[in-house]
């Protein structure tokens, strides 16, 4: 089985109201808007990779933006954000001690989900600063549901004297730029680097302990 025939079995497997070739469409344009961007890329270059005619994406689709959010849409609403959601919760639905624990286990959580779903991962991260429904789609399907329960774990190592005390909001906004700067560096800006990756998980964890631990 190719690389996009695998995208397209994970992706679209309950997607029942796409045809083959919607399929194969849309698979053809997260590789492509992931490798070089929405902007650099064209329908042909889309239409060639998933084996149909331009005119067919333009039968189904009429702009690449209508097909960028084809994309974003239900990925984002019934395939991603559940999937997101659960493979999160292995680390959020358990009772970890110590904050430190808790923080390796989120890394690493995301780290495996990240690697494993790098195509769109790119796409978000390119095309999220210029894509106003991207963003409301990644906020409503993803962001919203997520917030809550990240809160109720800060207020929880909070409560131990674990975190010192600010805003549950601040915690996760200073935290989350810190694991996702690792991450977009490790795995978009620099990977041809040679990273000590337990190291560099090291290093972070130690730095946002050394943040938000209350002073002894």
């Amino acid at each position: 089985m190719s690389q996009q025939d695998k995208m397209i079995e994970e992706l679209f497997h309950n997607a029942d109201e796409l045809t083959e070739k919607q399929k194969k469409i849309v698979a053809a344009a997260i590789d492509s808007f992931a490798e070089k961007g929405y902007a650099a890329t064209s329908t042909s270059e889309i239409a060639k990779k998933a084996g149909v005619a331009e005119g067919t994406i333009f039968r189904h689709y009429k702009t690449k933006k209508e097909l960028l959010m084809a994309i974003v849409a239900p990925t984002m609403a019934k395939l991603i954000a559940p999937f997101v959601i659960k493979d999160l919760n292995k680390v959020l639905n358990q009772d970890f001690e110590r904050l430190e624990d808790f923080l390796k286990a989120f890394i690493e959580n995301r780290i495996q989900f990240l690697k494993s779903n790098m195509p769109l991962f790119r796409i978000f991260i390119q095309e999220i600063p210029f894509q106003p429904e991207l963003r409301e789609q990644f906020k409503e399907h993803i962001a919203q549901k997520v917030l809550e329960r990240l809160r109720q774990i800060v207020e929880h190592y909070q409560a131990k004297g674990q975190i010192i005390e600010m805003p549950p909001d601040t915690v996760i906004r200073v935290a989350a730029s810190t694991i996702f700067g690792y991450i977009i560096a490790r795995y978009l800006l620099s990977p041809e680097e040679k990273w000590d990756d337990n190291a560099e998980i090291e290093r972070t964890i130690q730095f946002l302990m050394n943040g938000l631990s209350p002073e002894k």
